[in-house]
């Protein structure tokens, strides 16, 4: 086979191509009958059997599966037709115009090297045929089979050509369409998640915060009144059913919560973020007595984690990692050390890179965001280690 690969289906070109080969051997073949017929040649009945032979080789090699798909299949149907194309030689000069589409198969089955010797090895027995039946040595003897060679060789050499860059056109463009598909997809659930993240957010700051602080008024208010006051009946229920929708906003946050906390707590959350990160080991602890996060808070600390091991898969180089989720009195810290090459923290960006996603700059303003302190700790050779510390509201203390 030629050293271009195969397309898989036959496209319109090759179809005409081939059909174009086939037609051209077949009317060389019936012109070297038909010559040998109306000029009485002495062996004319010798020439129409060569040529019926030659025919039928080719024809039962085109219908063969085998000669498509065995390279040794291919190259014993080509010494039949070279065989047959020999012994039509011998008998008429005419035979000398089959070594043109002769030269095209040959180059077709064979890979380049062997193609370009055997083409011209057609081209000097087509030459000594030639001088076999003339007797007269003239350029064009010469130059006819060998430029008719090297045309065939350049115009499959440009074919091949053509066809490597189209293939490889549609295979860029393939990886274009399926790199497409895949950002819309991702592009469409970061969506999703953005806006379930933002939906919980103004729910837990606008409504949930006012529900709270109209509880909190309403129980001064009861607590300022006498106990036999008229009002006191009144101000109780509207704190009850202030008490009963600030629940149901919080149910509202809960249902609004990322995946990763659906089914469970931040810790396990984290725990489950630590053992499916790939290289390093990472190892999760709580420290102090957990509590009840805001779903914003939860939400923040979880994504800063996920941005944080990111950081020590890609970049660290790290073989340990851990995060340590701390709880006190006022405040919640989330800690990721590694033990990875480090960097300069001078030297990072102070601000988002346009399409960053979830860098250093990030992680800090989703702790600000929340009215957190965001450091990094790091020295080249030294590791890194991040932290995140968040005040927690009055509810959650």
């Amino acid at each position: 086979m030629s050293d271009a690969p195969r397309p898989r289906p036959l496209t319109p070109v090759s179809r005409v191509l081939r059909l174009c080969l086939h037609a051209l051997l077949f009317g060389l073949l019936a012109l070297a009958a038909g010559r040998a017929v109306a000029g009485s040649a002495p062996h004319a009945g010798a020439v129409i059997a060569v040529c019926a032979l030659l025919a039928a080789v080719y024809v039962a090699g085109v219908l063969a599966p085998a000669v498509h798909s065995s390279p040794r299949a291919a190259a014993v149907w080509l010494a039949g037709v070279g065989a047959a194309w020999a012994a039509l030689l011998v008998v008429s000069p005419d035979g000398l115009w089959i070594a043109f589409p002769l030269y095209f198969l040959e180059l077709h089955l064979l890979r380049l090297r062997w193609g370009v010797t055997a083409v011209a090895v057609t081209a000097c027995a087509a030459i000594g045929g030639f001088l076999a039946h003339s007797g007269a040595v003239t350029p064009g003897a010469f130059l006819g089979p060998l430029l008719g060679g090297a045309v065939a060789v350049a115009t499959v050499l440009g074919y091949q050509a053509l066809y490597r860059e189209s293939e490889r056109r549609r295979e860029l463009i393939e990886e274009l369409m399926a790199t497409r598909a895949e950002l819309a997809a991702a592009e469409r659930s970061a969506g999703i998640l953005a806006e379930r993240e933002r939906l919980a957010r103004e729910i837990h700051d606008t409504l949930a915060q006012g529900l709270s602080s109209i509880q909190l008024l309403l129980r001064a208010a009861e607590r300022a009144l006498p106990a036999d006051a008229p009002a006191a009946e009144h101000i109780a229920r509207a704190r009850e059913a202030a008490q009963d929708n600030l629940a149901e906003a919080r149910r509202f946050v809960r249902a609004l919560t990322p995946p990763d906390l659906e089914h469970g707590s931040l810790a396990g959350a984290l725990e489950r973020l630590c053992s499916g990160v790939p290289g390093p080991r990472v190892r999760f602890s709580v420290s102090g007595d957990p509590r009840v996060l805001p779903t914003p808070y939860e939400v923040a600390l979880l994504r800063i984690a996920q941005s944080a091991l990111a950081n020590v898969v890609r970049h660290a180089r790290a073989g340990r990692a851990e995060i340590t989720l701390t709880f006190m009195d006022t405040s919640v810290t989330l800690d990721v050390v590694d033990d990875g090459r480090g960097f300069d923290p001078a030297a990072a960006p102070s601000t988002p890179a346009d399409g960053g996603g979830f860098g250093l700059p990030a992680m800090r303003a989703r702790a600000e965001t929340l009215g957190g302190l965001f450091t990094v700790e790091s020295d080249p050779g030294q590791g890194t280690a991040v932290a995140v510390t968040l005040p927690l509201p009055l509810e959650a203390t």
